[in-house]
């Protein structure tokens, strides 16, 4: 399990940016696949989320985990959801210590966020889609309506595709400088002239940062490159594969 430094060094809150490990999933979802809809059997996936937030603190009793979209949409958890009755969402918020929030990955951007004032946490998921329409954003202000200041808050990104691994087509960054000129500092060129590479962590960065949030920390991690620790779909589609697993990072207060 990885931490960021600064989301640790602040009491009230517990926190975990899973790897692929410790878990009973088999073949390509080898082993802590935390992905419903990832084609893995069911058993297993909710064997590894229970194993998960073990991990991050035996004493979580209920994690949330909504059904993920790449949108920008953002709910206020007040309790466990029936099964088959899964919300629709990318950004998760809560101040009932008795919840952990999840958001499942694999290579888009965790975000984890803690105000410890008001005693607010939200998971987010961040992939281009949702970080573009304002998926932070709607965290942020989500927060907010429950007390929280985005100045005291500490947002986490955890591990996430890097630059270096994201090559995409030269249009992809057409919306993201239609919506400000100045984000082509996110993007440079590939060797394919055709193509160029962006950095989604430092976009979601900048959003969060725009956001208002007082402190942001990025763990630095490369979900394509690093097999051995994480879960990465666009390494599956390199070598056309059919299926993959999805990491899972969990935040929750401290009761």
């Amino acid at each position: 399990m990885i931490k960021s430094d600064r989301l640790t060094s602040l009491p009230g809150q517990r926190h975990g940016f899973l790897t692929r490990h410790g878990g009973v999933s088999v073949g390509l979802y080898d082993s802590l696949n935390c992905g419903r809809s990832s084609g893995d059997d069911l058993k297993r996936v909710n064997e590894n989320r229970r194993r998960a937030v073990e991990m991050v603190d035996k004493r979580i009793k209920t994690l949330c985990v909504a059904r993920q979209v790449h949108g920008r949409d953002a709910i206020f958890v007040e309790s466990d959801w029936p099964d088959g009755d899964t919300p629709q969402a990318d950004a998760l918020v809560t101040n009932q210590p008795s919840i952990a929030l999840g958001v499942t990955s694999a290579d888009c951007a965790p975000v984890l966020i803690f105000e410890a004032d008001a005693g607010v946490v939200a998971a987010v998921h961040a992939g281009w889609r949702g970080a573009l329409a304002g998926v932070v954003e709607a965290a942020v202000k989500a927060m907010t309506e429950v007390g929280a200041i985005p100045d005291c808050m500490v947002a986490a990104i955890g591990p996430c595709i890097a630059r270096e691994s994201y090559e995409v087509g030269t249009e992809f960054s057409t919306p993201f400088l239609k919506q400000d000129p100045d984000n082509s500092r996110f993007f440079e060129p590939a060797e394919d002239p055709a193509k160029s590479r962006f950095d989604l962590p430092a976009y979601v960065c900048s959003r969060a940062a725009k956001a208002g949030i007082g402190t942001v920390d990025a763990v630095g991690l490369d979900t394509c490159k690093n097999e051995e620790l994480f879960f990465s779909y666009r390494r599956a589609c390199l070598r056309g594969e059919d299926a993959f697993g999805l990491g899972i990072s969990i935040i929750a207060l401290r009761s």
